[in-house]
């Protein structure tokens, strides 16, 4: 929602959870063929970031889940650039401290 809210006060409207898109990415910018994911630390392995954790109990688990995680995220992100998409990442840690807006709205414009 934080992400959301700050780029349509700055006048930008897309689509939510396109779902015939591959990974139904949060925001679609159809016109500027740009789809955004907001992802979690802990779900998709922010590398370097405090969020990612892992349980410690039934830790091979958690591994294989977090590593088919992040494989799904790069088949997911190199499709959609094959099909001529920009796509952005905002990590969580990056929507809740703001740092993100920048890139972001570099991408945008």
């Amino acid at each position: 929602m934080i992400v959301r809210r700050a780029l349509h006060s700055r006048g930008f409207r897309y689509r939510l959870h396109v779902t015939d898109l591959p990974g139904s990415p949060d925001l679609v910018f159809a016109g500027r063929r740009l789809v955004v994911f907001v992802h979690g630390c802990f779900w998709h392995r922010h590398r370097g970031c405090v969020r990612t954790t892992t349980p410690k109990t039934r830790i091979p688990f958690w591994e294989e889940k977090f590593r088919t995680n992040v494989e799904r995220d790069e088949r997911t992100r190199k499709v959609l650039e094959q099909q001529g998409w920009a796509v952005c990442v905002v990590w969580e840690c990056e929507a809740r401290s703001g740092t993100y807006l920048e890139a972001l709205l570099g991408a945008l414009e």
